[in-house]
């Protein structure tokens, strides 16, 4: 039979010039084959153990895949086509030509259609990886001889996959090496994204919000959603963006720490002070736990995550005599009528930006918009209204914590206004701890800062 038979396909399909190339590489490789045995000595035994090993190959040719342009399925076909070769290991110089029938590699396929499989066999052929051997008709098949021995076949030869072994394998390391790469790049982003988000969230915590809602900006627009098949160019340049946003951050921060401090007098003040009456201790037990809830007047029961921000707890520190104190402060309060003016507004120590980016939902309440201090209060007015916060809760709050620092716990109370069962009894509540000077309106406005930004991030992250 001569060498280069049945290389062109069946039908009106043509051939190129691939493929007649890749026939040329075959037959090179078994003439060099084949000299190799002649000039071996006649004492020293051929070595006609194949050297490939079909599984491992296409493993590592499915790691490779897209350098060979294929897909998954094209590699299925292929599966399912070596596993009609009896032995496990193969050589070029090898009949590695396979007739099954249709339906048999429909089977062996996974059940897959014949137009499907048609396809994934031309992609095979048009990357060099399988090689067609049409008999006259078309038809799959093997002729024999009187012993059984196979004298022709025709069908599909796997000899250029087992011709390519090597490069296959060089492939699958590139792969290999590539996808650690782009692991380690992934996990880089994903570590920055977590320091750079919870720095940002400390800065809030401190009150620094305003001077690091563009750091929290410049953050949202490189936390966006990664695909699982995300470029490594893609993926390098956000890291690089994110390495550039946390210098930055980190320089910002480490600027701005030594006027958040607290001097040690103050720190020392601001310190619990425990009694040593056990019926005290007994009563007054504080979790630490962050899944709690935190009970206090009134019966209104709100999420550790608000609460932990302001001092609204009855801790260890609240004798008996200062809870009734503060139960009666209504009473003891001076009186103010409601026809008397409001004491005139001081401008607190807060940006009005910070405020509304803490406590967006204001901004609904003023159909002209809130651009000054007066604006939020009017609005407080319309909203605490429709919370249900009577005239005396309101004008008690104002006289104690002054007009604006109430138009901005009503603001606070707005945005949280499902985990509140009582507005008015929560105001009256804060109002008391304001008189004995235990609250203040930063850490509440921190605390929804940050909880603002955990949501965003979240957001864009998933």
């Amino acid at each position: 039979m001569m060498e280069r038979f049945a290389v062109s396909p069946f039908g009106g399909k043509g051939m190129s010039r691939a493929q007649f190339l890749v026939n040329e590489r075959v037959l090179r490789a078994r003439g060099s084959q084949e000299r190799q045995k002649g000039e071996s000595s006649a004492t020293q035994k051929a070595d006609k153990r194949p050297s490939v090993d079909k599984w491992k190959l296409i493993r590592s040719l499915t790691e490779a895949k897209s350098h060979f342009g294929l897909s998954d399925r094209a590699i299925v076909v292929l599966e399912a086509l070596a596993s009609f070769h009896t032995e496990r290991h193969f050589g070029p110089v090898e009949g590695l030509v396979v007739f099954p029938s249709n339906a048999e590699l429909s089977v062996r396929a996974r059940g897959m259609a014949p137009a499907t499989l048609r396809r994934h066999l031309a992609a095979l052929v048009s990357a060099g990886l399988l090689m067609r051997r049409d008999s006259a008709n078309g038809k799959r098949y093997a002729r024999r001889d009187e012993s059984g021995v196979i004298e022709a076949a025709f069908g599909f030869d796997l000899a250029p996959l087992a011709l390519r072994a090597a490069e296959i394998e060089e492939a699958a390391a590139m792969a290999r090496k590539e996808a650690a790469s782009l692991r380690a790049l992934r996990s880089e982003v994903t570590i920055h994204l977590r320091d750079i988000s919870k720095l940002v969230e400390a800065a809030f915590h401190e009150g620094r919000g305003n001077t690091f809602e563009c750091f929290a900006r410049r953050l949202e627009a490189l936390s966006g959603r990664l695909t699982r098949n995300v470029d490594f160019k893609v993926l390098e340049t956000r890291r690089n963006g994110l390495l550039e946003l946390r210098r930055d951050l980190e320089a910002a921060y480490l600027a701005g720490a030594e006027e958040i401090d607290p001097p040690a007098d103050e720190a020392s003040d601001s310190a619990v002070k425990m009694s040593a009456c056990a019926r005290q201790n007994e009563r007054h037990i504080h979790n630490s736990e962050s899944d709690q809830q935190i009970e206090i007047n009134k019966g209104e029961m709100i999420e550790d995550g608000f609460a932990a921000y302001q001092p609204t707890l009855l801790t260890a520190e609240t004798t008996d005599t200062e809870v009734t104190e503060n139960r009666d402060l209504k009473d003891r309060a001076p009186k103010q009528d409601a026809d008397d003016p409001p004491s005139a507004p001081k401008t607190p120590p807060i940006a009005l930006d910070y405020v509304l980016s803490a406590c967006p939902q204001m901004h609904d309440y003023v159909p002209g918009g809130l651009r000054a201090w007066h604006d939020l209060t009017r609005a407080a007015e319309t909203v605490r209204m429709m919370l249900g916060i009577s005239t005396d809760a309101w004008l008690q709050a104002r006289k104690v914590m002054g007009e604006l620092d109430a138009a901005i716990v009503v603001a606070a109370i707005l945005e949280r206004v499902a985990e509140i069962r009582s507005p008015g009894g929560y105001l009256r509540h804060l109002s008391s701890r304001a008189a004995t000077g235990r609250f203040s309106v930063k850490p509440m406005l921190a605390a929804l800062a940050a909880a603002r930004l955990r949501e965003r991030t979240t957001g864009s992250a998933a």
